[in-house]
């Protein structure tokens, strides 16, 4: 497998990329061909010693960078990491296309280089969620579209459970629509018809979701629209990067609490 990496995206740039290129080139037998300025690449590289024969580098001379308009950027850029990275997989010169780079411009490269699957009106994003108790479940869409029909939804739903059960390894995966309770009646107009779409699907449709059982595991693949899906997820975040910020000032806090947490590590 020929792993095609941006090299150019993501908060930390190339640092970072090729950090995390050379770290699980040791854990892999695939090539990993690193997309962006070669100059930078090979520098970040010269750090670290070990075999890296299966690592390559596949030189470019733009940037995409968050703060710019995606398709316009898309459509300029032609000689971006991310543009690049999108046309040699589409000419099967690589098997998958990662990025830490811009969302938007990610989504937009996808549409004009890739297309769409037939019969999918929109893509979506998909974010692995982490469960209590077990490992994760899939929640789509995660920001891509932020105002959906109910044919888009169903969409969601269909697209996630494939990928849940064939790419993740769940059976007959449990599907569960975002909404502000369980009942039937309850929600938009939108959810209501996405409720009875999903019921008359060949899916396994659990019915609808609060917010609340998320976290929980209630079930395998969760949709919502990019509205709502993104909020659950940045709200994720937040929540556990303050818990684990309160662990840590309680912990830290005196000479018996740091006992304690010695103990606890």
């Amino acid at each position: 497998m020929k792993i095609l990496l941006d090299g150019m995206g993501g908060d930390h740039g190339t640092e970072a990329m090729v950090k995390g290129a050379i770290d699980v080139i040791k854990l892999i037998d695939h090539e990993i061909i690193i997309l962006g300025n070669e100059e930078l690449i090979l520098k970040e590289m010269s750090k670290y010693s070990g075999d890296f024969s299966r690592i390559s580098v596949v030189h470019t001379t733009e940037v995409i960078e968050n703060h710019e308009p995606p398709a316009k950027t898309v459509r300029m850029k032609t000689d971006s990491s991310l543009v690049r990275g999108m046309e040699m997989l589409k000419a099967k010169e690589g098997d998958l296309f990662i990025s830490a780079g811009s969302t938007g411009a990610l989504m937009a490269a996808g549409l004009f280089i890739l297309h769409r699957i037939t019969g999918i009106d929109r893509p979506a994003i998909a974010s692995i969620y982490p469960i209590l108790g077990r490992s994760f479940s899939l929640l789509v869409d995660a920001g891509a579209n932020a105002e959906c029909r109910a044919t888009n939804l169903l969409e969601f739903a269909t697209m996630g459970s494939i990928y849940s059960e064939h790419v993740m390894g769940v059976s007959n995966p449990k599907v569960g629509l975002v909404n502000i309770g369980t009942e039937e009646v309850k929600g938009t107009a939108v959810i209501k018809e996405t409720y009875r779409l999903l019921k008359e699907s060949s899916l396994n449709f659990i019915g609808n979701v609060e917010a609340r059982e998320v976290p929980i595991g209630v079930c395998d693949v969760i949709v919502a629209d990019g509205f709502v899906g993104n909020v659950i997820l940045k709200l994720t975040e937040g929540l556990a990067m303050n818990i684990f910020s309160m662990i840590k000032a309680k912990i830290t806090a005196g000479s018996v609490a740091k006992m304690g947490a010695l103990l606890l590590k």
